[in-house]
């Protein structure tokens, strides 16, 4: 389930900045709009896909609401996904590879 996660996580994130980096400036500056369709599809159901995941990893490690709010924020902010899975879910996948 972690790295299902972690995969997910960073995989939104990537989407998300492709979406705003890549195919918005394309669609608005350049007329193609297919790009921003096919990027914007896949981050939309990264999306539900992240969102879904976070609150069933929230609930099921018991954390706090701070850190369930962190990681349904994350969603909402470019770059803020990697930090999830910086600060929390990386040194939470060490650990269970050490134990």
């Amino acid at each position: 389930m972690l790295n299902l996660f972690r995969i997910t996580s960073i995989l939104e994130g990537i989407s998300y900045l492709a979406l705003f980096a890549v195919t918005m400036p394309l669609k608005y500056l350049a007329d193609i709009f297919e790009p921003n369709q096919w990027v914007g599809q896949a981050h939309g159901i990264l999306f539900i896909a992240y969102i879904l995941l976070a609150i069933v990893f929230w609930y099921k490690n018991k954390w706090s609401y701070k850190r369930g709010f962190i990681l349904l924020v994350a969603s909402l902010l470019p770059f803020a996904t990697f930090y999830v899975d910086e600060k929390y879910l990386k040194p939470l996948a060490e650990k269970k590879r050490k134990v």
